[in-house]
C-alpha cells in the first residue's frame, strides 16, 4: 500500500510515495489501475485511480458525497466503463468476468435494485437458479437476523428493508468478494451490528476470509471492522494504508501558525485560526520526539476533508 507524504493543497492531486515492499505481498483480490471516467465532455469523476486491495481485506472506503466512491465502485463491477486504465475483479477484467467469477461476487448498491413485484421469498426463488452456491436456508436466517419481512412486495417495504434485502441477496450465496456502497445508511445500531457480523461469516471453516470493500459515513462502525482505509476527495485518492499503521503511525500536532518546528513532509496541514493542525506520518515526517497524538478515523476524516484546510 501507498501512503502520501508532503504538503498538500486539496486542489491538487494527493501525492503519494512508497515505503518500502513486503518481500511476499499478499495476492491482490480488487485492481483499479489508472482509472479515469468522465461523465459527459467537460466532468471528470474520477482521476486516474489506483487502488489494490488484497485477498481477505476489509477496506472501508471513505469521502464526502461527489468524491467519486459510487463511480469507482460502478468502475469495479462492470457497471460503469471508464475513458481509462483497467479494473480486475479476482483476477479477471471487471468488463469481462466470467459466471464462475460473478458467482463470487455479491455487490451492494447504493440505491437497492430489486424487483418490486417480488417478496423477499420470491426473490431468493428468482436468485437460486442464478448462483451455484446460492442457500435459501442462509437467506432465510439472515432476513430473520435483521427483521426483513419474507412476504412483503419490494415496492411495499420501507427504505431500510430495501437496503436489508439488499444485503441478504449479496451474501446468501457465500461470496468471496464483497462490494457494499452504503449498505447500513438506514439501518438500526442493532442490524447495522448484526449486518457487520454477518460479513466474516462463510459456510466452511477450511474457506478463507472473505475480501470486502465498504463505503460508509458511519465511521465509528467501519473503525471496528476495517484492516485498510482508503481516503477519497475529488475523485481522486488521499490516503490508502492498513487502519492499524495508520493508527500508531499518522499523529495530529497543534502549533502556533508559522511555528519553526512544523514537521517536514507532512500527510496534510490546515490552518484554524491563529493554529496550524498538521497530520504526519512518524515513519517519513521529522517532528520532535512524542510529538502530536493519534486520531480515530472520524478525526482523521475531519482533517483530509475540512473545507478550512490550506
Amino acid at each position: 500500500m501507498k501512503t502520501p507524504t508532503g504538503d498538500h493543497s486539496m486542489n491538487e492531486p494527493f501525492p503519494q510515495s512508497g515505503f518500502p515492499q513486503e518481500a511476499a505481498p499478499a495476492p491482490v483480490a480488487v485492481h483499479a489501475q489508472d482509472v479515469l471516467l468522465k461523465r459527459g465532455r467537460h466532468s471528470t469523476v474520477l482521476h486516474g485511480i489506483d487502488l489494490m486491495i488484497p485477498h481477505g481485506a476489509v477496506m472501508g472506503l471513505v469521502g464526502r458525497n461527489g468524491a467519486g466512491k459510487t463511480s469507482l465502485m460502478q468502475c469495479l463491477v462492470g457497471l460503469a466503463v471508464p475513458q481509462q486504465g483497467c479494473c480486475r475483479l479476482l483476477g479477471e477484467d471487471a468488463m469481462a468476468l466470467s459466471d464462475a467469477t460473478k458467482g463470487r461476487l455479491g455487490y451492494v448498491a447504493q440505491q437497492p435494485d430489486l424487483f418490486d413485484w417480488l417478496t423477499a421469498d420470491g426473490h431468493f426463488r428468482r436468485f437460486q437458479d442464478a448462483y451455484p452456491n446460492w442457500d435459501t436456508t442462509r437467506a432465510v436466517v439472515l432476513a430473520q437476523r435483521l427483521g426483513l419481512p419474507l412476504y412483503t412486495l419490494a415496492r411495499s417495504l420501507s427504505g431500510g428493508d430495501q437496503q436489508k434485502l439488499s444485503v441478504v441477496l449479496a451474501l446468501a450465496h457465500d461470496p468471496d468478494l464483497l462490494i457494499l456502497d452504503e449498505p447500513v445508511s438506514s439501518l438500526d445500531p442493532i442490524t447495522r451490528r448484526d449486518f457487520m457480523r454477518s460479513l466474516f461469516e462463510r459456510r466452511w471453516s477450511t474457506q478463507g476470509p472473505r475480501t470486502v470493500l465498504i463505503s460508509s459515513h458511519l465511521l465509528s462502525d467501519l473503525e471496528r471492522v476495517v484492516s485498510h482505509v482508503a481516503f477519497m476527495r475529488g475523485g481522486r485518492i488521499q490516503l490508502v494504508d492498513e487502519w492499524d499503521a495508520l493508527t500508531e503511525h499518522l499523529r495530529l500536532l497543534e502549533l502556533p501558525a508559522g511555528h519553526s518546528a512544523l514537521p517536514l513532509n507532512v500527510v496534510h496541514r490546515r490552518r484554524v485560526g491563529e493554529l496550524e493542525r498538521v497530520v504526519f506520518d512518524t515513519r517519513v515526517a521529522h517532528a520532535p520526539p512524542a510529538a502530536g497524538r493519534a486520531l480515530t478515523l472520524d478525526e482523521l476524516f475531519l482533517e483530509l476533508n475540512d473545507e478550512a484546510a490550506a
